[in-house]
């Protein structure tokens, strides 16, 4: 079965630099949300101006919620949910495109800041899936929060502004690294010496005659004092992520693709996004869900397993007249999603992890995969065959380009997504999203007619009644 390379849908000229255009949107919205929090208060910001409200105000006055309604939930600042209300009853269900935000990276530990040899470090902590040896000798940033006792929020970003300074994890020279280089790849590089070098120059003690113990430690915390009126002790409330320092990059000669950090989910996240940004007054509810804690199971409470979806859509009920345990569990049960997350491209560096009649490829559009999991399905949703063909027709009747794929041969490993929590509320879910090369590096790599071709088709979805 084959599929067209869907480049040659966007012949040069005005066709593909819509393709480019929106890429280009992309990748600066890919360079500058590089956390969670950063994706949810840039789509905040867009959404208002796109004239959506935060639910929370109309909460507090008491407004009606009607059809065509754009509303908004902030869920602790790291998840989102957008509503367009429908023309239809919502207990008849919503049509849901949900995505994470969240993505591998390093996190600071709550106590990290130490001194060795002169050397000031900070100790971290591996998010989600990695290869640790990844992530040496590369340019990093640090970006966060400092949450004070008094209240306030100190946002930092550091690595990422023009003429900021960078910060690295060091790696062994060749020379020295025999042992080293015995080890498996999963023990190449340990969690524990994933730790950040952040400065050498000490603190200058005026006592000539007394040398100033932890001087490269305190000179540290003298310049975060200066900066930022930061204390040691606040680490202790901070949520600071290492992430790969730079902005993203188109990728090849012909520009055809992206290289950047976080594509794994925020290439499906960004498409959701602006799709819902371009519906008005649907028959059915459309709703955007971007989460967080995707890549560590979904847990906590900005994660899917949360019920902060689920509490939502029951304000909105309320706010509605029409609330009871019922109809918002048929609200639920009725929903359509399209679980957008990524899928491995195949590589032709590694062909034998893909068979290739069930591979993702670039260029070939928007990918479906109807189950994911380990091996014997282990850990998946698996689609409805007739939901599946509910949503060919929808893509064939618009000329979009797409394709299904399995995350790797049978053995080989697997994997997951939100779609089996969704699909615990009975509703109609399949995984869908762009493929990647080198998936969870710190460096993924997308082509920007799969990128395109997903906003044609989640706003394709969006029509569905």
């Amino acid at each position: 079965m084959e599929h067209k390379n869907a480049w040659e849908n966007y012949p040069e000229g005005e066709a593909r630099q819509k393709v480019m255009d929106f890429a280009e949107d992309y990748r600066r919205f890919l360079s500058k949300c590089k956390t969670e929090r950063e994706c949810v208060q840039e789509f905040v910001v867009l959404a208002e101006q796109a004239g959506f409200t935060d639910l929370n105000e109309l909460l507090a006055k008491g407004t009606p919620v009607k059809a065509g309604d754009k509303v908004y939930v902030n869920h602790m600042g790291k998840a989102l949910a957008l509503f367009v209300i429908g023309t239809q009853e919502l207990e008849k269900g919503m049509n849901i495109l949900g995505a994470h935000i969240d993505s591998p990276r390093l996190d600071i530990k709550q106590v990290p800041l130490y001194e060795d040899t002169e050397l000031a470090l900070l100790d971290t902590h591996y998010y989600g899936g990695v290869k640790k040896y990844q992530w040496v000798t590369l340019p990093l940033a640090i970006h966060g929060v400092f949450a004070k006792k008094d209240g306030t929020v100190v946002n930092v970003n550091i690595g990422d502004k023009p003429g900021d300074p960078v910060f690295g994890i060091s790696d062994l020279l060749p020379h020295l690294a025999a042992e080293q280089m015995e080890k498996k790849g999963s023990k190449l590089i340990e969690g524990e010496r994933l730790d950040l070098l952040i400065g050498s120059i000490p603190m200058q003690n005026d006592e000539k005659d007394e040398k100033e113990k932890e001087a490269v430690k305190k000179n540290i915390l003298k310049i975060l004092k200066e900066a930022y009126h930061i204390e040691e002790e606040d680490f202790l409330s901070a949520e600071l992520e290492v992430v790969p320092a730079g902005e993203a990059r188109d990728y090849g000669f012909d520009r055809s693709m992206i290289m950047g950090y976080g594509h794994d989910d925020r290439v499906c996240a960004y498409p959701s996004f602006l799709a819902t940004l371009q519906v008005q007054k649907p028959e059915k509810t459309s709703v955007c869900l971007l989460v967080d804690k995707e890549e560590i199971g979904s847990v906590g409470a900005t994660g899917m397993h949360s019920r902060f979806f689920e509490d939502t859509v029951a304000e909105i009920l309320n706010l509605q007249g029409v609330f009871s345990e019922l109809a918002l569990r048929r609200a639920m049960r009725n929903s359509c999603v399209l679980s957008s997350d990524v899928s491995a491209a195949y590589d032709p560096n590694y062909p034998e992890v893909t068979e290739k009649r069930n591979g993702a490829y670039f260029g070939k559009g928007l990918v479906f995969n109807k189950y994911t999991g380990a091996r014997g399905k282990s850990g998946s949703n698996d689609a409805n065959a007739e939901y599946m063909a509910r949503i060919r027709n929808i893509l064939d009747e618009r000329k979009i380009a797409f394709q299904t794929a399995e995350l790797g041969k049978v053995d080989q490993g697997g994997g997951g997504t939100i779609a089996y929590i969704l699909a615990n509320y009975g509703m109609q879910v399949i995984d869908s999203g762009v493929p990647v090369l080198s998936m969870h590096a710190p460096w993924e790599i997308i082509s920007k007619v799969d990128l395109y071709e997903a906003l044609q088709g989640y706003e394709a979805f969006l029509d569905m009644v």
